[in-house]
């Protein structure tokens, strides 16, 4: 060879050398790989990375950071897991400036902001002064339809697949996710049914039969909370609408709707007879009318009453004040006819993204947080109810009124109804008239007349 090929040849082992060493060293860091707009040639040989993830790189996320801010009501499930969520959900992503709204009131306190186009980015819709419907029907919630169906819990997991109930549909799209999955009923003292030897209802005869013993006793066999209707309207009215409408719950979906004749028919009409006989008998205390939950549930308590309509969050919030001894029972419905089934009125407390929120990527990244199998483990122990996800419970700190409910929604003796709920304004209506009626202040054909024209004004 002779000295100028010697001397290209070296040369060009040179160049070689130099360009395989920058190729070595020129990958950029970690952090500047996340910043970096633009994908960068692999420098990666065949045997160092799959080639099917050369040619498709895993898109990154945007990145949680920010001012982020969450609205929930504070009850009777506590606070103790939205403090241990939001709080794991910091650890994740330390760069969020998380604010809490929470409160027994907070959805009074926050109704102003709301009006003003300034929410919070995650609302949790629960308690007095929340309404769903009202917030879809003003616009206020972040449509969710083709999120939902792509979305992932951080588990890996299709967000919607270990769901109980799913979203609430509105003329076919999605504004919220059911968070919390329970059931309405009338709950009693086991304890004092077995010292008393009262048998526990199964059907409408049995009810009344075993209420006239709780009277016979000096015990008043009902309390409800005049306050708030809705607990006796989803406690009692709402099942018997199912039961006498040939166990079809589609009754209550067709008032949602606000659908013409819902509120007027033979299956309300009867069923508004058997509130007005359990109100001629004597069978209500009269401390009702005008006392909220917490009062009314005292004097459950306490054995002033037999029995009250509640939800299954009541063990968990009425823990500290338990008399030792008792142990609550559950009777998901008791205006079923003889033979006929149980029926289970399912609620759901959602939640949702605001429309105007000014962090909605954190707002998806905290739902996909939460929706997960180990915290909902977490929600039962801390709250003794429900989450929305099916979770094995039987080994967690659930209370037996939780474990008794599930058995009731698996059984083949229970109908559980489809999750619904009226706007505002047709609820107040209907709050309204069935205080009105256990008043004696109006007859079963003017409380269907008043919602018929309440249905007819919300349409």
């Amino acid at each position: 060879m002779n000295s100028n090929l010697r001397k290209k040849a070296t040369g060009g082992i040179a160049l070689m050398l130099v360009m395989m060493s920058l190729a070595g060293c020129g990958g950029g860091t970690k952090d500047q790989a996340q910043t970096s707009q633009e994908p960068q040639p692999s420098t990666q040989t065949e045997t160092e990375k799959p080639k099917e993830e050369t040619k498709n790189p895993q898109p990154e996320g945007p990145k949680i950071a920010g001012d982020f801010e969450i609205q929930y009501f504070v009850g009777g499930y506590g606070d103790a897991w939205w403090k241990e969520m939001i709080g794991e959900f910091q650890k994740k992503y330390p760069d969020l400036k998380i604010k809490e709204s929470a409160g027994s009131q907070i959805n009074e306190q926050m109704k102003p902001r709301w009006i003003q186009g300034n929410p919070p980015d995650v609302v949790y819709i629960d308690g007095a002064g929340s309404n769903e419907t009202q917030m879809v029907k003003d616009d206020q919630l972040m449509d969710i339809t083709d999120w939902v169906k792509q979305a992932k819990n951080v588990d890996g997991e299709a967000l919607t697949e270990p769901l109980i109930a799913p979203p609430q549909d509105y003329d076919g799209k999605n504004y919220t996710i059911p968070l919390v999955f329970g059931s309405w009923g009338t709950f009693y003292d086991e304890a004092l049914f077995q010292e008393k030897g009262w048998d526990v209802p199964k059907d409408w005869d049995s009810f009344m039969a075993t209420s006239a013993k709780i009277k016979e006793a000096g015990i008043n066999p009902y309390i409800h909370t005049g306050k708030y209707p809705y607990y006796i309207v989803g406690g009692l009215l709402n099942s018997g609408f199912v039961s006498e409408n040939g166990d079809n719950p589609q009754i209550l979906k067709d008032q949602e709707a606000n659908k013409e004749g819902s509120f007027k028919n033979d299956a309300v009409a009867k069923t508004l007879q058997k509130l007005v006989d359990m109100r001629d008998k004597g069978y209500f205390d009269n401390a009702s009318f005008g006392i909220n939950h917490t009062d009314s549930q005292m004097l459950f308590l306490q054995h002033k009453d037999g029995m009250i309509p509640n939800g299954l969050w009541l063990e968990n919030e009425m823990k500290k004040d338990v008399p030792q001894g008792f142990k609550f029972g559950f009777i998901p419905s008791v205006m079923q006819n003889t033979g006929g089934k149980y029926v289970a009125i399912p609620y759901t407390s959602n939640i949702a993204i605001a429309k105007k929120a000014k962090n909605p990527d954190a707002a998806k990244a905290f739902i996909e947080f939460i929706f997960t199998k180990e915290a909902a483990v977490r929600w039962a122990e801390l709250t003794g109810a429900l989450m929305n996800v099916k979770a094995d419970l039987e080994s967690s700190g659930a209370s037996d009124v939780v474990k008794t409910a599930m058995k009731y929604f698996n059984g083949s003796d229970t109908i559980v109804a489809p999750v619904f709920k009226l706007n505002a304004d047709l609820e107040q209506a209907e709050n309204d008239a069935t205080i009105a009626l256990l008043q004696k202040s109006i007859t079963p054909e003017e409380w269907m007349d008043r919602m018929e024209k309440a249905a007819a004004k919300s349409r």
